[in-house]
């Protein structure tokens, strides 16, 4: 039955990203909705089957709803009335806080009762899972997958990872190096750990590595993520052996595409926790549970770990992984990040 409710989920989340309606809920209880940035179909608003833009909290105060009755409830995600001339464009400017100042001038809105909380409070966490803006179109129309509210909670249990396959993989820090290649049943993630050196009794020097495009790949300055992967690579190399998990959750959990709007809005003059906010998303979306399940495979119960967040110390220990040591992972600040790096020392606890 379980198998079965998070397969709902997951063709709800693939439905989703490819801009099809999908209803949440049993009815009467139910909502049928689209994804704007994904959505934004001609034919839903030539045809009036456009009946509410859902938003979460954190938009709808941007938009200075939370003086309306229906939208009084800052723990709950907003629907508004769509306006007048309601088209793609206007949609994505509603939904989208980094295109505020291409579009400054929008509303008023008009905020309507949201009878229907837990489908609401459900499609934003599927909005995280698809790597998409908390912002739907409700709409009357067929939907193309169906899924329960408790369907997510399914979805979320199901990702238990197995090793997928293994092999040796000399690298430039370490030539004795063996990658793991990790495989969830409940999305397509493709985690991997890089384990360094010969296994003893001690317990292994290891980094939780989140992925980061823009700064593992393309060298970018604006955070610390490539000098970290690189000197946590050597740290580990140096020691008598170690592993480095590499995490396929961008962004700190809410994907590439959000990330780069987040970008935007630190151009604007948000911090990188005000904009994930400011985005309608956590200040931190990972999941670290992943990271545990993936030691547990490779059968290390005890780590010493690299790491300025305590957020990752709590969140291995929490799962059952001992953290016998933390070592902390100095990277030199630039021009570039020095504003970033300060948010996360004063704003999320890091620390050396």
């Amino acid at each position: 039955m379980s198998d079965s409710r998070a397969k709902a989920a997951a063709r709800a989340i693939d439905a989703l990203r490819r801009g099809w309606p999908v209803r949440i809920g049993s009815p009467p209880d139910a909502m049928t909705l689209v994804a704007i940035e994904t959505g934004s179909a001609a034919a839903l608003f030539e045809q009036g089957r456009v009946h509410g833009i859902l938003l979460s909290s954190a938009r709808a105060a941007t938009l200075k709803l939370a003086n309306q009755f229906a939208a009084a409830d800052t723990q709950l995600p907003v629907l508004i009335a769509p306006p007048s001339g309601l088209d793609a464009t206007l949609a994505l400017a509603i939904a989208d806080p980094s295109l505020d100042l291409r579009y400054p001038f929008k509303g008023p809105f008009a905020a309507l009762p949201l009878d229907r909380p837990d489908a609401a409070r459900t499609a934003m966490e599927l909005a995280r899972e698809a790597g998409l803006l908390p912002a739907f179109l409700q709409v009357d129309c067929t939907p193309e997958a169906e899924m329960l509210t408790d369907d997510l909670a399914a979805f979320q249990d199901a990702g238990l990872l197995r090793i997928a396959a293994r092999a040796r993989l000399p690298v430039s820090a370490a030539e004795d190096a063996e990658l793991v290649a990790y495989r969830s049943v409940a999305d397509a993630a493709d985690h991997v750990a890089l384990v360094v050196g010969q296994r003893d009794g001690s317990p292994p020097v290891v980094r939780l590595h989140s992925e980061c495009l823009t700064g593992d790949v393309l060298g970018s300055l604006k955070c610390d993520c490539g000098p970290q992967l690189h000197e946590a690579l050597h740290r580990i190399a140096d020691a008598q052996w170690g592993v480095l998990l590499y995490l396929r959750q961008e962004g700190r959990g809410i994907g590439l595409v959000n990330k780069l709007r987040a970008y935007a809005l630190q151009d604007q003059g948000f911090d990188t926790v005000d904009a994930n906010i400011r985005l309608g998303f956590a200040v931190d979306a990972r999941d670290f549970s992943v990271a545990a399940q993936m030691l547990r495979l490779l059968s290390i119960s005890d780590v010493r770990l690299l790491t300025n967040n305590p957020e990752k110390v709590a969140g291995l220990e929490a799962e059952g992984v001992k953290v016998t040591e933390r070592l902390p992972l100095k990277i030199a600040a630039n021009p570039h990040n020095a504003h970033y790096l300060a948010t996360k020392r004063d704003r999320t606890g890091h620390k050396l």
